[in-house]
């Protein structure tokens, strides 16, 4: 029986930027990194819900709004 692969963060997240880039096909770039098309898909709607997060601050407007004040 074969060992399941594991793929390093890293991996995962180049796979998703050229999935979210659009300009494969998501059969080209399975093919181009040697995952099953589904992973790519996977993980490209992984980044792209993930993707606000890494803008959030974790300030809120209230506690902004007061050291204004």
């Amino acid at each position: 029986m074969a060992k399941r692969r594991r793929f390093s963060a890293s991996h995962k997240a180049k796979v998703a930027l050229a999935a979210a880039r659009d300009d494969k096909t998501t059969a080209e770039l399975a093919a181009k990194f040697a995952v099953h098309a589904s992973q790519v898909t996977a993980w490209k709607k992984q980044l792209l819900a993930g993707m606000p997060e890494l803008f959030a601050d974790g300030r809120s407007r209230q506690k902004i709004g007061r050291a204004h004040v």
